[in-house]
């Protein structure tokens, strides 16, 4: 998948069909209306041509012209810097730390979860799902109280949070009563063109294997 504009662009990415650090990559690229030549790693036939361009070989990796990056956020702040609009990072440095710190926790708190319930063993990915599911009912307050996640504009943690909400039906994961707010706020989220731009044939499945086993 490419996301085709009229903006000059010779960036490649490396990216995975379901990885959930290069779907909110996908998101920037398609809320930023920027083409790019995807190449997707979802076996080992490219594996060295990836190494040779990153050491870890690992995804998201990005390639504009010389310039190689590989660490999911970084790529994120890059494409923000890079093309400025919309701006997905606030403008005064307080509000941009705070943006960070939260992406931080998502990343080290969502994020382990993440990686138990799809790569952990049958009853530490239950656990694993179970913890998430408490989480994010403790957080549905956030949800409630802005358009956006603690914003009034999409940003950075909004294209961090929505992968994981996209993937909470396939893992089996269901939102109570009390968790309206965060279903609601999914909802507006997977409704932007951009995150519908985003997904692979692969996450798009990921809904319709739910809704033909309903």
């Amino acid at each position: 998948m490419a996301v085709i504009t009229n903006k000059r662009s010779v960036m490649t990415l490396y990216s995975s069909s379901l990885d959930i650090l290069s779907h909110r990559v996908r998101i920037v690229l398609a809320e930023k209306g920027v083409s790019v030549d995807v190449i997707y790693m979802d076996g080992n036939e490219k594996i060295e041509d990836l190494i040779q361009l990153n050491p870890y070989g690992t995804i998201p990796t990005l390639i504009d012209r010389d310039l190689v990056l590989y660490d999911s956020n970084i790529i994120l702040e890059y494409l923000d810097e890079r093309f400025p609009h919309p701006p997905l990072m606030p403008v005064y440095p307080v509000a941009r730390a705070k943006t960070r710190l939260m992406i931080y926790r998502i990343d080290r708190e969502w994020g382990e979860l993440v990686r138990k319930i799809e790569k952990g063993k049958a009853a530490e990915s239950q656990a694993a799902c179970k913890e998430l599911r408490n989480y994010l009912l403790e957080l549905a307050p956030l949800f409630a109280n802005s358009p956006f996640f603690l914003n009034e504009e999409f940003s950075l943690v909004d294209c961090c949070i929505a992968p994981i909400l996209w993937r909470l039906p396939a893992w089996g994961i269901t939102l109570p009563p009390e968790g309206k707010a965060i279903i609601k706020y999914a909802e507006r989220m997977f409704a932007r063109d951009s995150f519908q731009a985003s997904l692979t044939e692969k996450e798009q499945d990921l809904r319709k294997m739910k809704t033909e086993m309903a």
